[in-house]
């Protein structure tokens, strides 16, 4: 059952209301990102793109604790079940999963590189690896944002309302920058204004796509919801540990603006899941 009995029509009209507008929220912060492109002239600065990387890194981190672990924790112990095992098992199955999925990308990167022998990645060839890694990315926040609202709709509801607004509205900060990251880059591989910005677009579309089938995979099955929560949770820290930290430090001189803005990001998502949650 999608809905609990002792709903209103009132409140299920006002509940997919928040829920639509929640999982816009996301896709409208990476598209904010790319309309960068008509306002900045030149590619971001590489210490403030450093900054941004950790900030997202932040953001991701606790959300993955405060809206998708202890709530997963909290459902399994209301259930009756072993919090260790369902947590441990979705977690692990969510790093899996993205490993499987960033091994794909990887062997198309390959495959291009043995296509093009002793020539060196275009800035075009880099771009579009970065659109798709982050289009690959927006996946589990899609993931995330959909199971969260999802619970919504279930008698066991652990994550409210407000809390899963707050864990869209933390995505869609971290996606400001996100957007911007992958937007401004092809301008320097002569694309215009508007073919950067699309590409900028297209990268978020999979979120509000990801949130809305998982929204009907956990309607399906509510039993699961721990297991999926988790997954989500497995599939971020995955992304931040493999994807965006790795990022901060790709040279030799030392920059601690990811790590101060990786501690400013996490202390914002925190503030907002337990304020609003």
């Amino acid at each position: 059952m999608l809905y609990s009995s002792n709903k209103k029509k009132g409140d299920i009209i006002s509940d997919l209301s928040v829920t639509a507008i929640g999982l816009s929220l996301p896709f409208i912060g990476t598209s904010l990102g790319a309309s960068m492109v008509f306002f900045l002239k030149k590619n971001i600065n590489a210490s403030v793109q450093k900054g941004l990387l950790g900030f997202a890194s932040g953001v991701m981190a606790a959300a993955s604790v405060w809206s998708l672990i202890l709530p997963a924790i909290a459902l399994s112990e209301q259930n009756g079940s072993a919090p260790w095992l369902s947590t441990t098992l979705g977690f692990l199955s969510g790093v899996f999963l993205m490993l499987i999925l960033s091994r794909i990308v990887h062997r198309l990167h390959s495959k291009n590189n043995i296509q093009s022998k002793n020539k060196k990645m275009s800035e075009l060839e880099k771009s579009i690896l970065l659109v798709l890694a982050v289009t690959l990315h927006n996946i589990p926040e899609g993931m995330a944002v959909g199971v969260a609202f999802a619970g919504i709709f279930t008698k066991n509801a652990i994550v409210s309302l407000t809390g899963a607004l707050a864990l869209s509205v933390g995505i869609a900060i971290q996606n400001l920058p996100e957007g911007a990251i992958i937007s401004m880059p092809l301008i320097s591989t002569k694309a215009t204004k508007p073919k950067a910005f699309l590409y900028g677009v297209l990268s978020g579309i999979v979120e509000p796509i990801a949130s809305f089938f998982t929204i009907l995979l956990t309607s399906a099955v509510s039993h699961a919801l721990p297991y999926i929560l988790t997954c989500a949770a497995g599939a971020m820290i995955y992304v931040v540990v493999q994807e965006l930290i790795p990022e901060q430090k790709n040279d030799e001189k030392e920059n601690y603006l990811g790590t101060i803005f990786f501690a400013i990001g996490f202390a914002l998502m925190m503030a907002l899941d337990v304020a609003l949650g």
